[in-house]
């Protein structure tokens, strides 16, 4: 049943645009996290990856995550398809499709990339992601977080 449901959800999702130029779109959320004081999480992957469209309908449909993600970082769906590998971004950021999909970098508001997380270890089983998990991830990686005056 679960498969179903992320099959059709899949079908009806389009997270992922192929044909984005994804340099200068995290360039632009750069420049927003700076002005909003928050971070970007991009997360790579793609129109087909069942496991990165869940993250997304997780996220969103969860309020403590969604107001975690909106409070604490731009979120950019970094594209991975054969109509668009964006391989010199992957590059850039250290190869992180080695972890396989989706993949989370995390940068700082200067653009910096200061994480990079495997999806794998949010997950909960084979169906979806834990959402302890996935809001332990998100806190330990916000700018509030990661705020020098804390410690």
């Amino acid at each position: 049943m679960f498969f179903v449901t992320l099959s059709t959800f899949a079908q009806q999702s389009k997270v992922y645009n192929p044909a984005a130029n994804a340099a200068t779109d995290i360039k632009t959320a750069i420049k927003r996290a700076k002005a909003e004081k928050k971070y970007v999480l991009l997360q790579g992957g793609g129109n087909w990856c069942g496991w990165c469209l869940e993250f997304y309908r997780l996220c969103t449909s969860t309020p403590e995550l969604d107001s975690l993600i909106s409070s604490n970082f731009i979120w950019y769906h970094l594209n991975y398809s054969k109509e668009n590998k964006n391989l010199d971004i992957f590059e850039k950021y250290g190869y992180p499709q080695r972890f396989g999909f989706p993949v989370f970098i995390i940068l700082n508001e200067k653009g910096e990339r200061i994480h990079t997380q495997n999806s794998e270890y949010l997950e909960d089983g084979d169906k979806s992601y834990d959402i302890k998990k996935v809001a332990d991830f998100l806190k330990a990686w916000s700018p509030s977080s990661l705020d020098p005056k804390k410690y």
